[in-house]
């Protein structure tokens, strides 16, 4: 290991984050008992902008009077370049109770974004005596905030997790597709010709070089990466194979834009029953190999080493949080 250290920033469980139109109130409450890890509720995109200003008064009286459970419960405001971004950030610190867990910043381009944004909470929740900590997500949606993902993952303390959005990404890259997520038939790779002269099409993944960038920026950090939104919400199949490949990559949980892919996030993010066993297999090994006094454990004959045991404690703690979440089902 580097002798410079990572220190986690403690996460909770993430693995589902159903979004809401600040102006819709009747979803809320519905939400709040849903099977959602995270509930977050937009200023943002999904507001129209005549209705803004009463999106924003909307989620203020849910925060103070919603019963939102045990639920992460986030909002995002407007971009940091619009007029509404500053009221948002007050009235939400100010007027919003204790209830809200975390500000998420949409299209972040560099550090200083984040550098301002906890500069308006700090000052905000001192003058109102807030108790609760606010956390802040960022949202890398630009070319110039992948071009700057270390310094924005660093930026803060306050700074929680950071999420990839592929349809404003794309609109920023120039990127010849309107698919929110998935993949898309030109982006493809022609095998050589087989006995028959015939030659395979073979499906590429338009976003997994911003993913895998995102992800080591935040695990460099201590941060949690969160995949964004896949936009065909009639499309199970396409949601869950675009989840798959992100949890592969270390994303740990994904964006649902209706309530149907809730399930489908939290199904994907829970670590399957077979690796949960084996995790705890492993850890069982290297503990009786260490009161043994054996310098080395094994596991159906493979050698565990440190790696083996940091990987195993990731998907135990993961299943223990989800474990204690689901103990009392969503009426």
């Amino acid at each position: 290991m580097s002798f410079t250290t990572v220190e986690r920033i403690s996460a909770p469980l993430y693995r589902s984050k159903l979004f809401l139109p600040g102006s819709q109130v009747k979803f809320f409450e519905k939400a709040a008992k849903g099977p959602a890890d995270v509930v977050c509720l937009d200023l943002e995109d999904a507001v129209a902008p005549n209705d803004k200003e009463q999106a924003r008064k909307n989620v203020v009286a849910a925060l103070n009077n919603v019963d939102f459970g045990d639920k992460i419960v986030t909002v995002r405001v407007n971009g940091l370049d619009t007029h509404r971004a500053y009221r948002d950030i007050i009235d939400l610190v100010e007027l919003g109770g204790e209830r809200l867990d975390a500000i998420m910043i949409p299209k972040v381009g560099v550090a200083a974004d984040i550098y301002a944004v906890d500069m308006l909470v700090t000052q905000a929740s001192r003058a109102v005596g807030r108790k609760k900590h606010i956390r802040l997500e960022v949202i890398l949606e630009t070319s110039l905030g992948m071009t700057h993902i270390d310094e924005i993952c660093g930026a803060s303390k306050r700074l929680e997790s950071v999420h990839f959005v592929s349809a404003d990404y794309a609109a920023s890259a120039g990127m010849r597709t309107t698919n929110i997520g998935g993949g898309n038939a030109d982006y493809v790779m022609l095998t050589d010709k087989d006995a028959q002269g015939q030659r395979l099409r073979h499906w590429n993944d338009l976003w997994h070089y911003p993913l895998i960038r995102m992800v080591a920026a935040a695990r460099a950090h201590g941060i949690t990466p969160i995949d964004g939104p896949f936009g065909d919400y009639n499309d199970p199949d396409g949601f869950r194979v675009q989840a798959n490949r992100t949890a592969i990559l270390g994303c740990e949980g994904k964006w649902a834009i209706h309530p149907n892919q809730v399930p489908l996030a939290n199904e994907v993010y829970t670590p399957p029953a077979a690796e949960v066993e084996k995790a705890i297999a492993i850890l069982a090994a290297m503990k009786a190999a260490q009161e043994s006094g054996a310098g080395a454990a094994t596991y159906k004959g493979v050698l565990i080493d440190a790696a083996s045991i940091r990987q195993a404690e990731v998907i135990v703690k993961q299943t223990e949080m989800i474990t204690l979440r689901t103990a009392t089902p969503p009426v």
